[in-house]
């Protein structure tokens, strides 16, 4: 087979396949309309989130058997049509999950602790105690939105501390020993920690809300190391500055397009990512909760390992 490359990943991927006998190719910079010219030569694509497949481009791959994602979701692909073209979807949550899980525990213990607020003013020559004490995460509830891969990996990384941890999912049984699942109301009515771990869907897109908040019986947490897209920005500005909401640790933001780099390129940031970036009760990270040098590997070796167990027979 013949496997074209679209974006640079761990260089054991290429090698692997390379092993395996495929034919690699890879073209980082050629424009969409250029790989749509060429795409009928090739049997597979890797791609992370260079740009999207859509129903146009799959039309062109006339001979295209899968699409590779090295990442954990698949948004970015028309996955309705390329299934109805029998093209495999092959994605690696597994490959970033820990990662993911460390991150969003990383930034709830800075939250709690003021740690951004505290290393910045003490490098700045102030030295603030009674003002950066700090809560404990002990005996808070944790309540978990999506409960796949990242949210299993967190409520794993939970099990150490005396916290009750709670999800709630659109599937049934996905609860386990580290979490109980619950509905959605229960939920909202006992969590004081909410972090966000559901792919990117109609249903998920602008869920954060002005209501949905509202409805939480505690004030709380906001952690979000999912998808942006499920966060209406102004609502959440609302909700920090009524308190309603007590901080937030973004790893992804509304704003993003789907390709993260050059995002503040656009000299016209709005302006409630502009109180975002103020705020000393939020912590802003580059869309890097999976970005870790182990989770870079394990990625592509997950999309090699699917790949060999779909295509190669032993």
């Amino acid at each position: 087979m013949k496997i074209l490359h679209l974006d640079t990943n761990n260089s054991l991927l290429i090698n692997q396949l390379n092993d395996f006998g495929f034919e690699n190719e890879e073209d980082y910079t050629s424009s969409k309309s250029d790989i749509e010219a060429k795409i009928h030569l090739y049997d597979g694509i890797i791609i992370r989130s260079r740009f999207s497949i859509d129903k146009p481009f799959l039309e062109k791959a006339t001979n295209l058997k899968f699409i590779g994602r090295v990442g954990a979701g698949l948004e970015n692909i028309d996955c309705d049509f390329a299934t109805s073209k029998k093209i495999h979807l092959i994605a690696a949550p597994e490959g970033n999950r820990n990662a993911v899980g460390e991150h969003t525990l990383g930034m709830l213990l800075s939250l709690f602790n003021k740690l951004n607020k505290a290393n910045s003013e003490v490098k700045n020559g102030i030295w603030q105690r009674e003002q950066n004490r700090g809560i404990e995460l002990d005996g808070k509830t944790v309540g978990i939105i999506g409960y796949g891969n990242m949210g299993k990996s967190f409520a794993k990384k939970l099990k150490g501390f005396d916290v009750e941890v709670i999800c709630y999912d659109i599937k049934p049984n996905v609860g386990d020993e580290n979490c109980k699942q619950v509905s959605l109301a229960e939920l909202q009515e006992k969590a004081t920690v909410v972090s966000l771990h559901t792919p990117q869907t109609p249903v998920t897109k602008k869920m954060i809300s002005e209501s949905f908040i509202n409805k939480f019986h505690h004030n709380f947490w906001l952690l979000n190391t999912a998808r942006g897209s499920a966060v209406v920005t102004t609502d959440l500005v609302k909700a920090l500055q009524s308190g309603k909401i007590l901080g937030a640790g973004l790893d992804v933001l509304e704003y993003e397009k789907t390709s993260f780099e050059n995002f503040f390129s656009d000299e016209n940031i709005p302006e409630a990512f502009q109180y975002l970036i103020n705020a000393e009760n939020v912590i802003l990270t580059p869309h890097i909760a999976g970005w870790t040098l182990e989770s870079h590997e394990k990625l592509a070796q997950t999309i090699v390992d699917k790949i060999k167990n779909i295509f190669i027979k032993n």
